[in-house]
């Protein structure tokens, strides 16, 4: 197993970061919310997971370890594998799974793009017992302790991801601008927006204006 890698950032994508280990450029899988935190030539560590298929050795990367056990716990459910795994990492920090699972909270879950109602109900039954309780009070949705702050401040984690991808600041402003009104129609349907989701939108807004 290959428990976190560490090196310089050689390069980033729209889902990806590529670490420099030993003159060897490591590919890892991230979530918007990780890869803001990075930049190309700085050097960053990152907790993994290698998840093994017969055709594939896909690398997880993660800001640090309770993200990276979440993960792999997520997996032990029926029907999650690491797609859904870290698309529910990158809607809802593992503290504010914990308390979403701990709660009950289908709402919570059914923000993530590709679990619906049925699906949440049974991964409550299936994680309740797993994931272990939350350690403080986080609202689901990613917002921190306490506070009654927005659940999930999307506009600051899409825009962290742009910059970290390379976009001036300008150009991520007016980026954010354009998907806002997806991320809004999210939140009026009472769902979190989905950062992965407004992450492609906002891409495809920057190279039509290109």
């Amino acid at each position: 197993m290959i428990a976190f890698v560490a090196g310089p950032v050689a390069a980033l994508a729209q889902d990806t970061a590529v670490v420099e280990v030993g003159g060897i450029g490591m590919a890892v899988q991230c979530t918007p919310g990780t890869l803001a935190g990075l930049r190309v030539g700085r050097p960053a560590r990152l907790s993994t997971s290698l998840v093994v298929r017969e055709d594939s050795l896909t690398l997880y990367g993660f800001a640090d370890d309770d993200e990276r056990r979440t993960f792999e716990l997520l997996q032990t459910a029926s029907g999650v594998g690491p797609r859904l795994a870290q698309a529910m990492l990158a809607v809802h920090s593992p503290e504010a799974l914990r308390l979403a699972v701990a709660q009950g909270d289908e709402k919570a879950l059914t923000a993530v793009s590709g679990i619906g109602k049925k699906g949440a109900q049974k991964l409550l039954l299936e994680l309740k017992d797993r994931l272990g309780g939350p350690a403080g009070t986080v609202r689901p949705g990613g917002g921190g302790p306490g506070g009654g702050g927005p659940a999930a401040p999307w506009r600051d984690q899409l825009h962290a991801a742009l910059v970290g991808l390379g976009y001036a600041a300008r150009e991520a402003e007016d980026a954010v601008g354009a998907v806002a009104p997806e991320a809004e129609a999210a939140a009026a349907s009472g769902g979190a927006p989905d950062v992965s989701r407004l992450l492609r939108s906002a891409l495809q807004s920057l190279n039509r204006a290109r």
